[in-house]
């Protein structure tokens, strides 16, 4: 399975919204458990976006820097997590699209410095040993700084971009600090804007792996928990967002392999070739 980075740039492009459609869309297997951890140095937005305040602020990143100071960090990790996966219209839950959310207040951040590269192993070994997926927002400053080594030890980091004139000039910058740090990059693209994905990846100079629409409406069930339609769980967002999550996954195993092919062959998968 794998462990993927999203992050943003300047002019509010939907990482968060993004990162919960795919949270609540991602296929599972029995067993299996899909993790999306807040890691945005600038704070987290779920726990008053979507959940609007109904936890307070018991849960979350905050807590863990408490809890690796006295080497109590796996056993409170999975304390911190919510359980979103009723939200995805099931009656019953199971347990397995789990969030950890972030931090309340950006000064808070000052804090995490260590609590970044712990987590960066956890990630990787829940990854690892369970085969459970992990996805990280990382907002639009969480690559830069101590928190850039969960970018840095992520299978793929994914830039999430509206195809407008406006986003892809605040884009540029981000793409190529980010390629500077972990190597490879591509594109989440955001349909609001008149470019199509191939004038986009001709301009950023990296790949668009996958598209999702520009929907305000269902956006905001997501973004700030408006009322939830009877179609959400079928509406263009979340459709887009289960076919983008294959193609996510793909892409980081693509790059697995082309980074550690002795590692995809113990695995049991491909290698292949990928950009």
């Amino acid at each position: 399975m794998a462990v993927i980075a999203l992050a943003g740039c300047s002019g509010a492009p939907g990482v968060t919204t993004s990162a919960l459609a795919l949270l609540l869309s991602w296929p599972l297997e029995a067993g299996r458990r899909m993790i999306l951890a807040e890691c945005d140095p600038d704070g987290g937005a779920v726990l008053h976006g979507l959940l609007q305040g109904t936890l307070g602020d018991r849960y979350g990143l905050r807590n863990l820097s408490v809890a690796a100071r006295k080497g109590e960090f796996s056993e409170a990790f999975w304390r911190q997590l919510i359980d979103l996966s009723s939200e995805d219209g099931k009656q019953d839950s199971p347990r397995d699209r789990l969030l950890l959310p972030g931090i309340t207040d950006p000064s808070q951040s000052a804090s995490l410095g260590q609590v970044w590269k712990v987590l960066a192993q956890m990630f990787r070994g829940i990854e690892a040993e369970s085969g459970h997926d992990v996805l990280i927002d990382l907002g639009r400053r969480g690559a830069y700084g101590p928190s850039g080594v969960l970018a840095e030890q992520a299978d793929a980091t994914f830039v999430v971009v509206r195809n407008t004139l406006r986003c892809l000039q605040a884009a540029e910058g981000r793409v190529r600090a980010l390629e500077e740090r972990v190597g490879d990059v591509s594109v989440l693209m955001i349909n609001e804007g008149p470019y199509p994905a191939g004038e986009v990846q001709r301009v950023l100079q990296v790949p668009v792996i996958a598209t999702l629409p520009y929907a305000p409406k269902d956006a905001r069930v997501l973004s700030d928990g408006a009322e939830q339609p009877r179609h959400f769980p079928k509406s263009p967002l979340m459709k887009a967002a289960r076919t983008g999550s294959t193609l996510l996954v793909q892409r980081a195993a693509m790059r697995r392999a082309r980074l550690d092919p002795r590692g995809a062959r113990a695995a049991g998968g491909e290698v292949t070739n990928a950009r």
